[in-house]
């Protein structure tokens, strides 16, 4: 187990495994480092770098839940980057992961060496955006996490099929403790009051500066082909406007594609091999 410290004081944990080239893999909004245990065992020559944000996992909650941001989650990464005296990475966001990356080549471009967006880019889909704000800084009504797997194979299962129970129950213990008084987030609730705040500006930030400064860069795009995120037409106005983007989309996927499958392999392997 290893820790940071932030510039603003918090301890936040990663993990640094392997040799090779340096992969960063940033989870989703409320998820963490272990988003990534389907797709590890497939880059085993890969030095895979993997953070829990702050208020998620193991790493410090934040007494100020507006830092619970994009832009600051993006400075975290810099100064792991920084912590572990490395340059460049090739980065691998997936949903909010992206759009860390995507801040990051406005801001640190230099410090990446290629981004693979997992189901997520500079356009959100509203019915999406919904349904996480709906279950975000909710506990599960399940008590433990057989149930909670059950739960998701029967809610997910239309956008996931053929998904294994012990998977779902994977799922569910990367993403909720067990406890005498049932399951708990293994991330800050305050994050759904970050959300809300956000939200009540009625401001939609403009994402696509932030994807047109990847342009330089090897950039990958994974889709779920049941994804309520990233639709088909937003990733076809990202392949305009990035002509050498690489993308693919998973079938029998939602949001997000686990990243252990052949399509999303493919664009993983090819996106690191044109950056190093």
């Amino acid at each position: 187990m290893a820790y940071f410290t932030t510039g603003d004081g918090l301890s936040l944990y990663y993990e640094d495994h392997g040799d090779g080239p340096a992969v960063l893999c940033l989870a989703g909004l409320t998820r963490n480092s272990r988003d990534f245990d389907l797709l590890a065992p497939h880059l085993p020559d890969i030095r895979l770098i993997r953070m829990d944000y702050r208020g998620r996992g193991q790493s410090d909650h934040d007494p100020d839940h507006g830092n619970y941001n994009v832009m600051r989650e993006a400075q975290d990464v810099v100064e792991l980057l920084d912590h572990l005296e490395l340059e460049r990475v090739v980065t691998l966001g997936t949903s909010r992961g992206g759009l860390i990356a995507m801040a990051l080549a406005a801001t640190h471009r230099d410090r990446l060496a290629g981004v693979v967006l997992n189901d997520v880019g500079p356009v959100l889909a509203e019915d999406g955006l919904a349904r996480i704000l709906d279950y975000v800084g909710r506990r599960p009504t399940a008590k433990t996490h057989e149930q909670a797997a059950e739960t998701m194979m029967i809610v997910l299962g239309q956008d996931f099929p053929g998904i294994s129970r012990d998977v779902w129950l994977a799922q569910s213990r990367a993403q909720y403790r067990e406890t005498g008084d049932g399951l708990e987030l293994r991330y800050d609730p305050h994050l759904r009051d970050a959300l809300i705040a956000q939200a009540e500006t009625g401001e939609t930030p403009d994402l696509w500066p932030l994807f047109d400064a990847l342009e330089p860069l090897p950039v990958g795009v994974i889709r779920g082909a049941n994804s309520d995120i990233l639709d088909s037409m937003t990733v076809v106005q990202m392949e305009a406007r990035h002509p050498g983007l690489i993308t693919a989309t998973v079938p029998d996927r939602g949001h997000v594609p686990f990243l252990d499958e052949p399509e999303s392999l493919d664009v993983i392997t090819r996106v690191i091999d044109a950056a190093t």
